[in-house]
Order: C-alpha cells, then sequence, then structure tokens
C-alpha cells in the first residue's frame, strides 16, 4: 500500500514537472539548435533539488533493504515527505513567476504528452507484472523516481522519438498540402520579409499599406517558420487572398533559403542586418548571408527592398539581376527617401521623396522611431511597384497600425508607457532611446538588457547602458535582473548617469510601482525595452 502511495506522490511530481518542461521546450522552439538543452543546463536548479535527489537515494537504499520491512516503510514514508516538499516549493515558486506567454496545447503538445506518457508507462507496467517480486518491484520503482528526477530529459527524450518519427510525418503531410494549394494559386503575389531586426513589424506595416488596394494576407504574429508558414498558408490563404506577406525567421545558415523553396516570393524586404542570434549564427557574416538568402532566392523578374542605410547591405555582392529598390534616410540617392521626421506623443511626421519626382509628400503616423520610418519606406516602395497612389499611400500610412509591443506608445493612467518589450538588439534599443528622447517631460528607461548575442553579449549591454546615459535624457533608470544587468550598470557609470537615479529590481512589477509613486507634475515616459522571455527568469 505504501508503495502505491509512494508512486502516486511520483507521479503528482511528473505531472507539474512535465507541464514546466514542456512549457520551457516550447519556448525554446522545441530545441531547435540545442536552445532547450542550453537552458535546462544553465537552469538546474529549477528542477534538480535536493528534496529529489533524497527520494532517489532513499529508493536506491529501499532495493536493498526489502528484507527489513520495518525499515523499508519508514524510507517510503520519508520519500513521501520529500517528494510533497518539493512539491510545495516548486508550486510556490511557479506561483511567483510573472509568466509572459504560457504554454499553449497545440496539436504538437498533445503529441508530446502521449510519447511522454507512454515513456512513464513501461516501468510502471513492469512494477505490476513483477509485483510479486520484491527485488525487482523496489528496483523497478527506482527506475520510476529516476525518470521523474530526470524530468526534462524525458521529455526531450520524448521530443527526439516524436520528431523522428510523427513529427516528420505530420510536417510532411501539411507541407504537401501547403505547396498544393499555392500552386493553385498562380496569381498570388507572395513577399517575403526578412533581416536581423523589424522583421515583425515592417511585415505589420507592410499589410496595412497594401490592404488600401488589395486583400492581403501576412503571416500572423511572429509565425515565421517553416510550421509557421505552413499553417498560415493551410489554415487563413484563400482564394480571394490578392498578397501573401511571409515573415521569414532564422537561427542557422540555410534557413530562410528553406523558407523561399516552400513559398517561392516573387518580392522580398530585408530590415536591417545586425547581431541577433549570434551565438546560433556562430559569425556576423553568417548572418548576412543567410538574410541575403531571400534576396538571392528571387526570380529574375522580382523585386528586392534594400536599405543603403545599411552598411552590411550595401558592401553585400549580390549574384541576383532582380530589380533592386533602394530606400534610406541618411543616403539621398535612394528610390525612397525619407526627411524632415519629427517624433511626439502622437507619432511621426516626416516627408518622402521618389525617384524620379522631386516633391516632397507629407506622410504622418502612429508609429514611433526613425526604424519605423525604414519599415514604412520599404512598404511605400512595394506600394508604388503595385500601381498604388501616393494619396492612398499617405492614407494607408495614417492607419498603420502600431504593432503590440513594438514601441506601442499606451497611456497607463498616470505615465505614458512606450512598449518595446519584444525588442531585444541593438539597433532597435538605440532607436527607441532616440524615441525617448524626443518626448516631452520626464524620461524613465525599464529594461533587462539583450540576449542571445553570443560572446558579445556583454560587451553589447555595456554599450546599450552608455547609449541609455548619453541618448535618452533619462531622468531615471530602472534594471531587472541584478546579475543579467551588471554590464548595463557598467556602461551607465562609464556614461557618467547619476547613479542615485538608478533602481535595480528582479521583477518588472516592481518597476510599475516605483513610476507610479513618482511625484511630479510632469508628463512621465517610460520606456520598456526589451521583455525576457521566461527562460531567463532570475530569481
Amino acid at each position: 500500500m505504501i508503495e502505491i502511495l509512494l508512486i502516486f506522490v511520483a507521479i503528482l511530481t511528473i505531472l507539474i514537472k512535465s507541464k514546466k518542461s514542456l512549457h520551457m521546450l516550447q519556448q525554446n522552439l522545441y530545441n531547435e539548435n540545442n536552445r532547450y538543452v542550453k537552458w535546462v543546463l544553465s537552469n538546474s536548479s529549477n528542477f534538480f533539488s535536493l528534496e529529489l535527489f533524497a527520494v532517489l537515494i532513499v529508493a536506491l537504499a529501499n532495493i536493498f533493504l526489502i528484507d527489513n520491512e520495518s525499515v523499508s516503510l519508514v524510507l517510503n514514508i520519508i520519500a513521501i515527505v520529500l517528494y510533497l516538499v518539493y512539491i510545495y516549493n516548486f508550486k510556490k515558486a511557479l506561483g511567483q513567476e510573472q509568466v509572459k506567454k504560457p504554454l499553449v496545447i497545440t496539436a504538437r503538445v498533445k503529441r508530446l504528452i502521449v510519447t511522454t506518457t507512454i515513456l512513464y508507462l513501461i516501468p510502471l507496467v513492469f512494477t505490476i507484472i513483477y509485483r510479486d517480486n520484491l527485488l525487482i518491484s523496489h528496483f523497478i520503482i527506482f527506475i520510476f523516481i529516476l525518470f521523474s528526477y530526470f524530468n526534462t530529459f524525458i521529455i526531450l527524450l520524448a521530443n527526439f522519438i516524436n520528431k523522428y518519427t510523427l513529427e516528420k510525418y505530420v510536417y510532411h503531410h501539411f507541407k504537401s498540402k501547403a505547396i498544393k494549394k499555392l500552386k493553385s494559386m498562380p496569381n498570388l503575389k507572395v513577399i517575403g520579409v526578412t533581416g536581423s531586426y523589424g522583421k515583425t513589424s515592417s511585415k505589420n506595416i507592410l499589410a496595412d499599406i497594401l490592404n488600401i488596394k488589395y486583400t492581403t494576407l501576412p503571416t500572423p504574429r511572429n509565425l515565421n517558420t517553416p510550421y509557421g508558414l505552413i499553417i498560415t498558408i493551410n489554415n487563413h490563404l484563400d482564394k480571394f487572398t490578392e498578397v501573401f506577406i511571409a515573415e521569414m525567421g532564422a537561427y542557422v545558415r540555410g534557413e530562410i533559403k528553406d523558407l523561399c523553396n516552400l513559398v517561392h516570393p516573387k518580392y522580398g524586404i530585408l530590415t536591417r542586418i545586425g547581431t541577433a542570434h549570434l551565438e546560433s549564427f556562430g559569425s556576423e557574416e553568417n548572418i548576412r548571408k543567410t538574410k541575403f538568402e531571400l534576396i538571392e532566392s528571387l526570380p529574375l523578374d522580382g523585386v528586392g527592398v534594400l536599405n543603403r542605410d545599411d552598411p552590411k547591405q550595401v558592401s553585400y555582392d549580390l549574384k541576383n539581376k532582380c530589380k533592386i529598390l533602394w530606400i534610406g534616410i541618411d543616403e539621398e540617392d535612394v528610390d525612397v527617401h525619407a526627411s524632415n521626421i519629427k517624433c511626439s506623443s502622437v507619432g511621426t511626421t516626416f516627408d518622402v521623396t521618389f525617384k524620379g519626382d522631386n516633391k516632397k509628400y507629407e506622410f504622418e503616423t502612429k508609429l514611433l522611431g526613425k526604424h519605423n520610418v525604414y519599415n514604412i519606406l520599404a512598404g511605400l516602395a512595394l506600394g508604388r511597384e503595385f500601381g498604388i497612389s501616393i494619396t492612398k499611400l499617405q492614407q494607408a500610412v495614417r492607419n498603420v497600425k502600431q504593432v503590440e509591443h513594438r514601441l506601442e506608445l499606451k497611456k497607463m493612467g498616470y505615465f505614458y508607457q512606450i512598449d518595446d518589450a519584444y525588442n531585444s538588439n541593438t539597433v532597435g534599443a538605440k532607436s527607441a532611446l532616440e524615441v525617448l528622447s524626443m518626448m516631452p517631460g520626464m524620461k524613465i528607461v525599464v529594461t533587462p538588457g539583450m540576449i542571445e548575442l553570443g560572446a558579445k553579449e556583454e560587451e553589447l549591454n555595456k554599450e546599450f547602458g552608455m547609449q541609455i546615459a548619453t541618448i535618452s535624457k533619462a531622468d531615471y533608470v530602472v534594471l531587472i535582473g541584478e546579475k543579467r544587468t551588471l554590464p548595463i550598470k557598467k556602461g551607465l557609470k562609464e556614461g557618467k548617469f547619476d547613479m542615485d537615479n538608478l533602481v535595480v529590481y528582479n521583477d518588472v512589477k516592481e518597476a510599475y510601482n516605483f513610476i507610479r509613486g513618482i511625484k511630479t507634475k510632469k508628463e512621465i515616459y517610460a520606456l520598456f525595452e526589451n521583455d525576457l522571455p521566461d527562460t531567463y527568469n532570475e530569481k
């Protein structure tokens, strides 16, 4: 009876650990480029506690003490108590976490749950079969408890099994279905959008601009992987769609090329190229070559939109002879040029000049930031290519919607929040600081810094700290995460920021309370720059 109770609490432990493990696996793209493994190894304390290790030792001792029933009983009770202590502490820790994106129970997650369940049932079945043999029974219970201890890797094993069996079949089935659907729509205009920064913003802005004349479908949210494009095509593309905009993300060389082979874009927009995901790419040159896979994949009668203000794009030796439209702000010898840019609490105004037309056209948008002007210029370049009049383009730009968590200006009762939570790159962060500097009133920067910058992460976050001190004109800086923001703190010091106005918390919720507690008659503008995913929670 006591063994049954022990197995029951072990199963309960497995259930709560599995939910957390599945959540992290999903956030780490189902271990693409070993992202989940790296997270587990750097966050082992979340799963491998002293209580669980003690349970493992007790279960092992039980194998050798099967002849002493009283001692075995005591050991089992100790194991149960340890499990309950672990469950209590684990649940308490979960309750204190700020979950930014919860686990989504997709079909893939359901398949993972089934496979994981089967893996755990194997030792349980053998326990039932050999219940009359105490030695074997106790040994199998030990194996089951061992499985509960290494739950994070059992989930990883289930993911590995599915990836090369079920997921492979499911992927090829739905991929074939998506390819067939695209072939049935020969008049569909397909646009690819990629780059290190601003892909989602550029995609959404382009969709809003083209929607004034065409029925346009952009990939939802940041579904920029093969799975994401396949889901979008199969579930959302229909016979009324005239333009399909495919956001394309990548972590290694060849991934953009694979996406192009899937959807065959005729048009391509390349946003800024930088150091995002440098750790997985290995070098900045690999990043540049990967992003240009989109432009290199366009047909000869295709059109690529490039940014002449980006040295990495200007210096690239492009092999494709397709038509290239250049946009720019600093450089004037371009096809679409913006000047006289002004930001305020209601948005941005700027003038646009089109090549071959010396007249300046006034544009206004609710969006903030120079980098959003670049995204609008790319949309205008293709809008003109698609035959949309300048008057219509002006109207479309006025109606462009703010992109959630990307320099989104929100009134938060007592203060204005400039929400740039989804940004995690050097170029976008600098642009956000420039936007903040243009705002009237008191200015505050709230940030945990930037991630996935490889060996340069510390250096670039230190540089970010210096930029906060020299560019933002911030009255206060609130850092989130005492350990990981140390480089920013160093940069602030070197930039001669008033360190008396620096506040450090481990939870972003405390930043809101801090801002609400400020006594001032001025309007407050608080830039929330980058919001780390749950995989980077710092206790």
